[in-house]
């Protein structure tokens, strides 16, 4: 146990603060997080899914190397970490509607060896500048001997670190280039 809470304090000490816990309590927690960004839907959702390795903080891997992530969009897909025989599924999509939410169940990092389980969306909506908002929702549960609501505050930080990963990426595909 000394070592999750080790892992988890790295992952606090390592991400933003945020204060987006939706609700807590000893058995589990809802954590929702929010951005807009300049792309359409479909070009968010394209980056979503076929991106990862760019926008997936690689410190936030098993093995270093965002770009061994995939995600499967469709029911029973993978999101998988694959280093030759090193292999992880984070997560397992459950549910796909290209251009609006992609669901996944499973625990993520330190979670997943916790034997805790949470469902995982993210969801697309159109703004009317012609943009997204993408909101990242996360619900974990399970038994524990720990009270799961002092790990919310925590993965709200890490989730809030992905999706900004996710946004800044899409954003700077926008960017213009600029002159040297």
């Amino acid at each position: 146990m000394r070592l999750v809470a080790t892992a988890l304090l790295a992952f606090a000490l390592a991400t933003p603060a945020s204060a987006l816990v939706k609700d807590s309590s000893p058995s589990g927690f809802t954590l929702e997080n929010t951005e807009d960004v300049p792309t359409a839907p479909a070009e968010t959702w394209k980056a979503l899914v076929e991106d990862v390795g760019l926008w997936w903080p690689a410190d936030h891997t098993w093995w270093g190397d965002a770009a061994r992530l995939s995600i499967e969009p469709r029911a029973g897909g993978c999101f998988c970490e694959i280093h030759g025989e090193q292999q992880a599924r984070h997560m397992v999509v459950t549910f796909v509607d290209p251009g609006r939410t992609l669901r996944m169940t499973g625990g993520l990092g330190p979670l997943q060896g916790m034997g805790l389980h949470g469902a995982l969306e993210f969801r697309l909506a159109p703004l009317e500048s012609g943009g997204t908002r993408i909101t990242l929702w996360y619900r974990v549960g399970g038994y524990t001997p720990d009270d799961l609501s002092k790990f919310a505050p925590v993965v709200d930080g890490v989730q809030a670190l992905q999706l900004g990963g996710l946004a800044r990426h899409l954003r700077d595909a926008r960017a213009p280039a600029t002159a040297e």
